[in-house]
């Protein structure tokens, strides 16, 4: 009975058996194509098996695609032909959040980490030799770390070594201590129980003051709390360079007349270098200390210097850099590009980073014309200046290249670089151009020179010693008056 039961499932599937075998016999006809196709895997299920539960693949960033982050500091040293392979950004709005990069070259590890212990040492970074199997420094708010990738050391001769570069900006730990020597810290120390007095000390002391290491150049205005007739009055001492024959001979009386007027400040070296680079925050540091003491008898055409309770407008100069004051200070006044300004994506100064012709023109403008740049367009240049290269010129430094050029003959294109039909926008600018630039303030008919302001402080220390050396005239008593006719007589008589 068994067989018997099972004998019906036999034969079906003897037929189904059968039924495929002239199936198999036509796998190339038409017929057949469709039949496979049709009993085919859905191939959208293959490539994304995460519909059904599945795990993905990770894809892997193509080579070349990466881009540098839009605040990658300048000063940082790349390794020369390292190809950036991926970057990883922090999660979160924190702006002092750490940002890893990945590079890659053909050179072996211990040449790449040869250079970045060079390139640091030479820098004037701070190597911190605590961390092991990377290089770790550190230099004006901001931190590095080079380390290679866990199997560099294992990799063979054809594969390309990989390392990582990490940075971070540490302006918030920067931020929170203040220099010891401050003159916040001497007000807060001398405090007495006087509420009056204790906030004048804090309004003084919020402003650097001579002898302070955030003073730069110019003195804060009178209006800022300081006593008329204090110290702080005298301007930085004039200085003579010893290389100014370097310096190409338009130039040099621009240097002169700056340095007299004690522009840039108190060097230790006897030597200007005009033909070196100039950096941007020494142009910042020349330009505030410039206006200021060319406009000293002009409190209102001061620029105010940043305090130390100002956020720092920019992620790379925080409170306890040197040139804060002057770097702040342009910035809240809207003179710089900034988040202040409603840039926001620049969130660095590099002030390390070689300053370029288009910034030089666009930092000193908007000081000359007091007022709103015009409106400027690429065809607008070309026909002013006639330069070949207009359109290479960035597009915020347009107007300011077209309002320099209404400035006539006093124009800072023409007093820097003479004339030229290239204007060379991401050319560096060197230390003699920029106190070419530096030498004249405003519009014409209009404006100041470092010469004005010497000839002004020239006549105003004639009349103060006139005033001193002049005896001061007696009035005669009255027993003198009355004897006073009787002398002429007196001397007839004789």
């Amino acid at each position: 009975m068994l067989p018997l039961k099972r004998l019906p499932k036999r034969l079906f599937f003897l037929g189904f058996a059968v039924a495929l075998l002239p199936l198999a016999s036509c796998a190339n006809s038409p017929l057949g194509e469709t039949l496979q196709r049709s009993l085919a895997a859905d191939p959208q299920l293959e490539e994304n098996p995460v519909l059904f539960g599945g795990t993905p693949t990770p894809e892997a960033t193509p080579s070349g695609v990466a881009e540098l982050p839009a605040n990658f500091p300048a000063e940082i040293p790349r390794y020369p032909g390292a190809e950036l392979v991926e970057v990883i950004q922090p999660n979160g709005d924190d702006p002092n959040a750490e940002v890893q990069t990945r590079w890659q070259t053909s050179d072996p590890i211990e040449q790449v980490r040869r250079f970045y212990q060079e390139a640091f040492a030479s820098g004037n970074w701070n190597l911190d030799q605590s961390v092991e199997e990377a290089i770790a420094a550190a230099r004006d708010g901001l931190r590095v770390t080079v380390a290679p990738v866990s199997n560099a050391a294992t990799l063979t001769a054809a594969t390309p070594t990989e390392f990582t570069l990490q940075y971070a900006f540490t302006s918030d730990t920067a931020a929170s201590s203040e220099p010891t020597n401050s003159p916040r810290n001497s007000a807060s120390d001398n405090s007495t129980s006087d509420n009056s007095a204790s906030d004048d000390a804090d309004e003084t002391a919020a402003v650097p003051q001579p002898g302070d290491p955030d003073f730069i150049g110019p003195l804060p205005p009178a209006d800022f709390g300081t006593d008329a007739n204090s110290n702080a009055t005298a301007r930085p001492t004039s200085q003579r360079f010893s290389d100014l024959d370097q310096a190409p001979e338009e130039l040099r009386q621009y240097v002169t007349d700056l340095a007299e007027l004690g522009v840039f400040g108190d060097q230790a070296s006897n030597e200007f270098k005009p033909n070196q680079e100039i950096t941007r925050r020494e142009y910042a540091r020349w330009l505030v200390a410039a206006n200021n003491l060319i406009y000293g008898d002009r409190p209102a055409s001061r620029i105010r210097l940043g305090n130390g309770s100002s956020q720092p407008a920019f992620q790379d100069a925080p409170r306890n850099d040197p040139d804060f004051a002057a770097i702040q200070g342009l910035a809240e006044a809207g003179l710089i590009p900034s988040p202040l300004s409603g840039d926001s994506t620049t969130v660095t100064f590099r002030p390390d980073a070689p300053l370029t012709r288009e910034n030089l023109i666009l930092w000193k403008m908007p000081i000359d014309t007091r007022q709103t740049l015009p409106n400027a367009s690429l065809e607008a240049v070309q026909q002013t200046w006639g330069f070949q290269d207009t359109a290479r010129i960035d597009p915020k430094a347009l107007r300011a290249v077209l309002a320099d050029f209404q400035n006539g003959e006093l124009s800072n294109i023409r007093r820097a670089f003479g004339y030229t039909t290239l204007f060379q926008p991401k050319k560096t600018v060197t230390r003699a151009e920029a106190t070419a630039v530096l030498w004249y303030f405003g519009i014409q008919g209009e404006g100041l020179s470092a010469k004005d302001a010497l000839q002004t402080e020239q006549r105003t220390e004639q009349r103060t010693e006139q005033q001193t050396e002049r005896p001061p005239q007696q009035q005669p008593t009255s027993q003198q008056s009355n004897q006073q006719p009787n002398q002429p007589s007196g001397s007839q008589s004789r």
